[in-house]
């Protein structure tokens, strides 16, 4: 029997590899992640154009900060250039940028600049591409936790309705497909609360090798996995 094509309305990426695959290509770190960061602008579109509405990417995790000093500067200058020349690209495009993790903590302006990027995206109708940032999901749990004490929420207010509420950007949906990147084989604190029903995919190719029939396998597969659901259950 044929399969029923489904389209994940979510999807979302650990972009891993980037120094892997920098260092066989005889290149510097760096050069791997400003690779994996024009990634993340041109992407969006290969899914978009195939009817998922959301894209989230992990950008920077909180283990990040771990990193040497030089690469985390490095870092959130290429996040900084990702915002400051592509804003108009974005606004052509009409995506809606939205930020998700501790963004207020980040350093320098990029506070103001993340701020200003989904300001001025806020009306984009073609997809929403969720960027995460300085982002881990037990802290995003945490901190919900400690809004919901700090609102005298009371033991009987709470249940998941009430959590999800107090989670970043809460009112996106959980994501339908998860897909890491560079053979590392576990969610490293992604989408924790979200991906309770998620399809996750592992590959061991890095982040800034994908390319857009990636996109058609990935459909594929999750095509494949919730059509031998449906056929589980009758």
């Amino acid at each position: 029997m044929a399969i029923k094509k489904v389209v994940p309305n979510h999807v979302a990426f650990l972009t891993g590899g980037n120094e892997s695959w920098a260092i066989e290509r005889n290149l510097s770190i760096l050069d791997g992640h400003k690779k994996g960061y024009e990634k993340i602008k041109i992407m969006p579109s290969w899914l978009f154009s195939r009817g998922v509405k959301v894209v989230s990417v992990l950008a920077f995790s909180s283990d990040d900060w771990k990193r040497p000093p030089e690469e985390v500067n490095s870092l959130m200058k290429f996040l900084k250039q990702l915002f400051c020349e592509n804003l108009e690209e974005f606004k052509r495009n009409d995506w809606r940028i939205v930020m998700t993790g501790k963004i207020d903590e980040l350093p320098g302006d990029l506070p103001e600049v993340c701020a200003e990027t989904q300001r001025e995206t806020q009306d984009g109708k073609k997809g929403i591409l969720n960027i995460c940032i300085n982002y881990n999901g037990r802290e995003e749990i945490l901190q919900a936790i400690k809004k919901m004490i700090a609102n005298n929420l009371q033991a009987e207010q709470i249940h998941e309705g009430i959590i999800r509420k107090y989670l970043y950007n809460s009112g996106i949906d959980d994501p339908n497909l998860i897909i890491g990147f560079g053979g590392v084989q576990n969610l490293l604190g992604f989408q924790l609360w979200q991906a309770e029903k998620s399809e996750i995919i592992f590959l061991k190719k890095d982040w800034p090798d994908f390319e857009p029939l990636d996109v058609e396998n990935f459909i594929e597969e999750f095509s494949k996995r919730r059509n031998e659901q449906e056929e589980g259950q009758e």
